[in-house]
């Protein structure tokens, strides 16, 4: 069984009296370990995407299950409860609380959890350090660059030991040499790790440091080969096994 499984997944938007399907009937599998990187022109919906899979939007029709947890049914309260336990999400412009430390806004998301303060020190302490930021803990978001404050909004993300971590153009805002630095970051994570990623990214390089590469076109998401042609769409490979 997948970890994350979509199955006929669609989502409409109104742009004045225009209607937009940017995902329609949609299926993918994501198994535990995966590291996927979506790719398509701005609009075809791959926000959109991350969001239903987090639960932040819910489908026109369809079902998003992550460990067997159907996502698309919860109510809102079980939703905040779910997405604090088992979701990650790192932000393209690092969304950190500028009167916090780095410690302070990674901490922030196991607060919700039913965790002690000596529970909660220690997966602070080991986000900071899976990062590379344990000299930079009591630091605040306007001491640090760019690349730390993403740092920091990476550990922020897997601090609370999620299921699954879904990123939104993580290296969109950030200079060459920094985004080289975050991609090996999020590669280390995946691999001594076992984090499973789901990356947005425009960045055709950047997509190519995942394990699986995936497009969205008019509505469905397609698995591309390692050369980056399309394939097959990703129902037909998850039939055949999915990884």
């Amino acid at each position: 069984m997948a970890l994350v499984e979509i199955r006929n997944l669609t989502k409409s938007f109104s742009k004045g009296e225009e209607k937009i399907t940017p995902l329609r009937d949609a299926d993918l599998d994501i198994h535990e370990g995966d590291f996927v990187s979506l790719m398509g022109p701005s609009g075809t919906g791959k926000s959109t995407l991350l969001n239903l899979i987090s639960g932040i939007d819910k489908p026109d029709q369809g079902t998003v299950t992550v460990d067997g947890v159907e996502v698309t049914t919860l109510s809102r309260s079980k939703l905040a409860d779910w997405r604090a336990a088992n979701l990650g999400y790192i932000f393209q412009t690092h969304n950190l609380i500028p009167v916090l430390t780095a410690y302070e806004n990674i901490e922030l998301p196991v607060l919700l959890l039913p965790l002690t303060a000596a529970e909660r020190r220690r997966r602070v302490e080991i986000a900071l350090e899976a990062v590379g930021l344990t000299d930079r803990a009591d630091h605040y978001p306007r001491q640090m660059s760019g690349g730390q404050e993403q740092r920091v909004g990476i550990a922020r993300a897997i601090v609370a030991h999620p299921k699954v971590v879904v990123a939104d153009e993580p290296t969109g805002s950030l200079d060459n040499k920094t985004s080289d630095q975050i991609q090996v970051l999020l590669q280390r994570l995946n691999s001594e790790l076992n984090i499973t990623l789901v990356m947005v990214t425009h960045d055709r390089e950047a997509a190519e440091i995942a394990s699986r590469q995936l497009l969205l076109d008019d509505g469905q998401i397609l698995e591309q080969s390692s050369n980056g042609a399309k394939a097959a769409s990703h129902k037909a490979v998850a039939v055949a096994g999915g990884k």
